[in-house]
């Protein structure tokens, strides 16, 4: 590139963005018509409003635009200094619709429409082009993981494209294809101007009543009762009911500014991208965006050049002290540090080594823990949301990000299952300011690094462990996290390469299959231990009957059991959809142990809060520290329980479904249950953290002469898919039903108390369901050398798309993959027995369909009968071990 990467003679001024802004103010018209307050605050702010909106960014435009839009009054924006100049009047302006979740790319595409109507309903230039994208896979994997995507942006109605190298040649001029092995190509994505955008989203919010004060800071958010009462701003304070936090990279300080501090997990790093001159040949505004995925590289069109950005390997995180700045008035060049993506640049398309530069930017952009924006309502203070922390697609995502909120609300609920994107699936935990500047440097990479099924963070691990950690990962544990709790995944046997293993990336037959395949075996013929400590645990009580009627209030079905018992139920909303999926002991008359899935704690916390009339006579605690659970599974785990206990574990003694306090070699307190999340037999053990190694360390010898062997949870998994067993979070969302997926009999209509969502499934049972959770096993696919199923491979019936896997597991027993998923009639109708039993079924893996057995409750054990002379010859290979 002439003139020198480094030299200051190549660019231009200084003041090119300020002066861009300036041009771009003077289009937006005057401070009256948007109803905003100029420097010298013309305009008092109001002393109340129903929803104040921190935030003048493309988000926080968003929320109030649809808010507005939704017919709310009273609305105010405040923003701290002028509108869209931080991160928004210096993002990129790709506007991409691929993203690897489904919530994601279908807000991306409402976003897509939202800019492209914009101008005919404000009159405001927004610079939107259609130009396309194109996602360069230089490697099979890579191509195998583009694939996969295209089949899924395919079931939401965005088109899109497999396309070869000499096409891709063909729609872009400039690219060098020499590496390449395909790309996708998707035709509906588009650029735009950001600040042109966010004014046409000011300007309609405006003229629905939106009040917009520019330079007015919020200090903090005032408190009363545990529900937002108001802002305390440098100009004064505002009463209000709702408080929408859209503060961007300062969302998180102005989350511990409130009177009752909220956790906004999310941190800014230093993300930069080149402009060039025009070239000799203008490259034309409609020219496809350039995301070479392997390069860690994005190029766009832009004044007859490009602009070219990457995510590199090295990030920079910045403002880890705090808040220390206003607006973005441009970050100090690296070029050093932009160095390996410009070369990236030039290898790409070699022909811009001649091409003057314009300017290297630097702006900040936010970041969370998981790669995933957080929205919602806090757990702590009502009345309070949030939406932020958008991983450097604010653009792409702030139109359907804003849509969902308002709905949210407004109704109590987006119009989407948004619970990957729910901020409450983040705790007080992942708030350490250490923690989330090591995290983003990790996270920043990832965004276009090659991520194969079931890839694991690296930082931030050992946060929460259980007490046997030490002594399981002596053993051979390969760990996962999960809401910050270490997890074993499987347990490698001595004389294996570890290193080999954890290293291990494929989208095909992965290298611990015959490791999770005896650990399966194990479970189904001798007896296993998984340790599942993480599992979200509450303790319920009440002085008189507070704790039932409260829980019969919030479970669909009856807990008005006899000591001892253990009910699965779920904790519906209005609309009867799964808030929650747990098991509920009753410990004794009036007080209540609950079970619920890690990533629960905190959403579960608050849904049982939120129900909670205030009450000194009852009581919740979380319980989960207090507790260590041992899973163990399979048949002989009742003589390991009866050695160790001196008590008969025969179902005759101990029924299935049922709780007992009982010793454990010289433990006493633990709560022994009947039953193992698998649908195999089995105890689970919640033993006080105290006697954990104690109990571990006994049931593992007395267990020796069983074949005991330790486990994790790739097993468990098998285990449960094959069992037909949903699991919440995965299966079971917010927009599910039991009626949808054969839990019925967990629904009592008739116990006699007006649960939540009743009326709901009350009419859903007479009008019938549209959606089914099914059972798929795989015919004609070969687990040695095809594709493996993950998740969100589409379903076809009879040629015709009708649903989505939302679980899959290789069955050892059935020696077959298995795939969990809802499927609907297209058009909606009520599906029938009929519908399910006769379609023929495909699932898509990565554009390759399979053809597949549909069921709507588990497979017989017919597979296992075939195989049960083999199974019980080779029993006695676990003596001894």
């Amino acid at each position: 590139m002439r003139g020198g990467a480094r030299s200051s003679g190549a660019l231009l001024s200084s003041a090119l963005f300020p002066q861009l802004l300036l041009g771009v103010r003077r289009r937006w018209g005057s401070p009256r018509s948007l109803a905003t307050a100029g420097e010298s605050h013309p305009t008092p702010l109001p002393s109340q409003a129903r929803v104040v909106i921190c935030g003048g960014g493309i988000v926080g435009m968003s929320v109030a635009y649809h808010l507005a839009k939704l017919g709310w009054k009273d609305v105010v924006l405040l923003e701290q200094g002028r509108l869209g100049a931080g991160t928004t009047r210096l993002c990129a302006g790709i506007v991409s619709t691929v993203k690897h979740m489904f919530v994601e790319s279908r807000m991306a595409d409402y976003s897509n429409r939202l800019y492209q109507q914009l101008e005919a309903e404000t009159g405001v230039k927004t610079g939107y082009v259609r130009t396309g994208s194109l996602c360069l896979a230089q490697n099979q994997d890579r191509l195998i993981s583009l694939k996969r995507l295209a089949s899924r942006l395919k079931v939401i109605g965005i088109q899109c494209d497999v396309i070869t190298p000499k096409q891709v040649s063909a729609l872009h001029p400039l690219v060098n294809i020499h590496d390449l092995v395909g790309a996708v190509h998707v035709p509906g994505d588009a650029v735009v101007s950001p600040p042109d955008v966010n004014h046409a989203l000011a300007v309609a919010s405006a003229q629905h009543g939106v009040l917009i004060h520019e330079r007015t800071s919020v200090n903090h958010v005032l408190v009363r009762k545990g529900h937002v009462h108001g802002v305390e701003t440098d100009r004064g304070p505002i009463e209000c009911d709702y408080f929408v936090n859209c503060a961007g990279q300062w969302a998180y300080e102005l989350g511990q500014a409130s009177e009752e501090s909220v956790s906004v997990p999310l941190h800014a790093c230093e993300h930069f991208y080149l402009l060039t001159k025009p070239l000799p040949r203008p490259l034309a505004p409609h020219t496809p965006v350039v995301m070479d995925l392997d390069g860690r590289i994005y190029v766009r069109a832009w004044q007859g050049g490009v602009l070219s950005g990457g995510f590199e390997k090295n990030p920079k995180p910045i403002f880890t002290e705090g808040r220390n700045q206003l607006e973005i008035q441009g970050l100090q060049e690296d070029w050093d540090h932009f160095e390996p993506m410009l070369s990236a640049l030039l290898r790409r398309m070699p022909s811009l080594d001649s091409c003057e530069i314009h300017q290297l930017v630097n702006c900040p952009e936010s970041f969370t823990p998981d790669m995933r924006c957080l929205m919602g309502e806090t757990p702590t203070v009502s009345g309070y949301f949030v939406l932020g922390g958008m991983n450097s697609s604010g653009l792409s995502l702030a139109g359907g990000a804003g849509k969902y909120l308002a709905e949210w609300m407004t109704y109590g609920y987006p119009s989407d299952n948004v619970w990957p994107l729910d901020i409450k699936r983040f705790g007080n935990l992942q708030s350490s300011r250490t923690f989330l500047r090591h995290r983003v440097m990790e996270v920043m990479p990832l965004i276009y690094e090659l991520k194969v099924p079931r890839w694991d963070f690296q930082t931030g691990r050992q946060l929460r462990t259980s007490p046997l950690y030490d002594r399981l990962d002596a053993q051979g544990a390969r760990w996962m996290e999960k809401h910050g709790f270490e997890r074993a995944k499987y347990f490698v046997p001595s004389g294996k390469d570890l290193l080999a293993l954890d290293q291990s990336k494929t989208f095909y037959k992965p290298d611990w299959f015959d490791i999770v395949g005896a650990e399966v075996k194990c479970c189904k013929g001798a007896v296993c231990v998984i340790d599942m400590s993480s599992f979200t645990k509450f303790e319920l009580s009440s002085t008189g009957d507070q704790a039932l009627e409260l829980l019969q209030h919030l479970c669909a079905n009856d807990l008005d059991v006899p000591v001892g018992h253990i009910v699965h139920t779920g904790m519906l909303n209005e609309r009867g959809c799964y808030e929650n999926d747990c098991s509920v002991v009753r410990l004794s008359k009036n007080s209540f142990f609950i079970i619920s899935p890690t990533d629960q704690q905190v959403h579960c916390w608050a849904w049982i809060r939120k129900h909670m009339r205030s009450d000194p006579q009852l009581h919740l605690e979380d319980v989960t520290w207090k507790y260590t659970a041992l899973n163990l599974i399979g048949p002989r785990a009742m003589d390991v329980l009866s050695e160790l206990s001196y008590v008969p574990m025969t179902p005759d003694h101990f029924p299935s479904l049922f709780c007992k306090e009982m010793s454990v070699g010289y433990a006493n307190g633990i709560r022994v249950m009947s039953m193992t999340h698998t649908g195999e037999p089995g105890f689970m053990l919640y033993i006080p953290i105290e006697y954990a190694l104690h109990v571990y360390n006994e049931v593992m010898s007395v267990g020796q002469k069983y074949g005991i062997r330790n486990s994790g949870y790739y097993a468990l998994r098998s285990l449960r898919i094959e069992k037909f067993f949903a699991f919440w979070g995965q299966d079971l969302d917010t927009f599910t039903t039991p009626l949808e997926c054969g839990r019925e009999f967990r629904v009592k209509f008739d116990k006699g108390t007006d649960f939540l969502g009743r009326e709901a499934l009350m009419k859903q049972r007479q009008e019938g369901v549209a959606r089914r959770f099914i059972m798929l096993v795989l015919e004609d696919h070969d687990a040695e050398l095809d594709l493996w199923p993950w998740w969100g491979e589409p379903i076809y019936r009879s040629g015709q798309l009708v649903g989505v896997t939302s679980s899959s597991a290789y069955s050892y027993t059935l020696e077959r993959h298995v795939c969990l998923g809802f499927v609907s009639p297209r058009p909606p109708a009520v599906v029938t027995p009929d519908f399910i039993n006769r379609g023929d079924y495909e699932v898509d893996i990565g554009g390759q369909r399979y053809p597949a057995k549909a069921k709507l409750y588990p497979f017989s054990s017919l597979f296992a009968q075939q195989r049960r002379r083999k199974d019980d010859m080779e029993l006695s290979s676990f003596q001894g071990k």
